[in-house]
């Protein structure tokens, strides 16, 4: 998912030719992931309830970002404001670098692993907003989609406090038309696939703090609005492989988080000092 603040403007993106089929993963000898969750995600588009962090490494975690979000309020900006953080929070760079969560990452995209995006995603208690059924890869100027999101729960996500939603194999449409939504202040993004439970039924993306799902660029996946008294937080993280090229300066973003990136395409920025 997307901020409206941090997307590239239609127009932008259609000058950029890309490749926009679902590409499996056809790594032969995965070391985390068994035969049955490899073939799970190539058939549904994502995974989901991977333990990542305990309850007091999740904990420690989630008062970071509490630290985090405190200071974009006071500074004017909103919950679902912070994104390329780890362009400026070395823990967050710690994160999206974190070996536990790339062991699960390299299993599905091969050896040479980018990592490019992290933003939270904070569902205030109450706050009325939705993530319209989207895909990842509509907002973003990469080619071939490979890319995949780590969703981490930084509060538990259930139904009542509006988990993500997935659209099981929806990712073997490949790219789908959408509608811009600029003036739905209801809406967190600006774009919505209609129709989309045509697509398949929908299952609910339902996940203890500390786990993680991963999903396909291609996955048509939202929310609803968080009408419970809790908080739901959770940290995209965003990956491809090195053979994946960014236009519009977005390889700027991009972190060697395994392997290398032989052609040199990816800026990989050291980790920040300000954490």
């Amino acid at each position: 998912m997307g901020s409206p603040k941090f997307i590239p403007t239609a127009e932008a993106l259609g000058t950029v030719a890309r490749d926009l089929r679902f590409h499996p993963s056809t790594v032969e000898h995965p070391r985390v992931l068994d035969g049955d969750r490899m073939a799970a995600f190539n058939r549904d588009g994502y995974l989901t309830g991977i333990p990542i962090f305990d309850a007091g490494e999740i904990a420690d975690i989630r008062g970071y970002f509490d630290g985090i979000l405190a200071r974009t309020l006071a500074a004017g900006g909103d919950s679902y404001s912070i994104s390329t953080a780890h362009l400026r929070y070395g823990r967050v760079y710690d994160l999206l670098a974190h070996p536990r969560i790339v062991a699960y990452i390299k299993d599905l995209l091969g050896e040479d692993v980018i990592g490019w995006g992290s933003h939270f995603f904070c569902k205030m208690p109450g706050d009325g907003k939705r993530v319209s059924w989207h895909q990842d890869a509509s907002y973003w100027p990469l080619t071939p989609s490979k890319a995949v999101t780590v969703w981490l729960a930084i509060d538990d996500a259930d139904v009542a406090n509006a988990c993500m939603r997935f659209i099981p194999g929806s990712h073997w449409y490949g790219h789908l038309t959408y509608t811009l939504s600029e003036n739905d202040d209801s809406n967190v993004l600006n774009q919505t696939v209609a129709g989309a439970e045509q697509l398949g039924a929908p299952v609910d993306n339902q996940l203890r703090a500390g786990e993680i799902s991963i999903h396909s660029d291609l996955l048509v996946h939202g929310s609803e609005a968080n009408a419970s008294d809790r908080r739901r937080c959770g940290l995209t993280l965003r990956y491809c492989p090195a053979d994946v090229r960014a236009e519009l300066g977005w390889n700027a973003k991009g972190v060697v988080v395994n392997g290398s990136d032989p052609s040199g395409h990816w800026a990989n920025p050291p980790r920040p000092e300000t954490d």
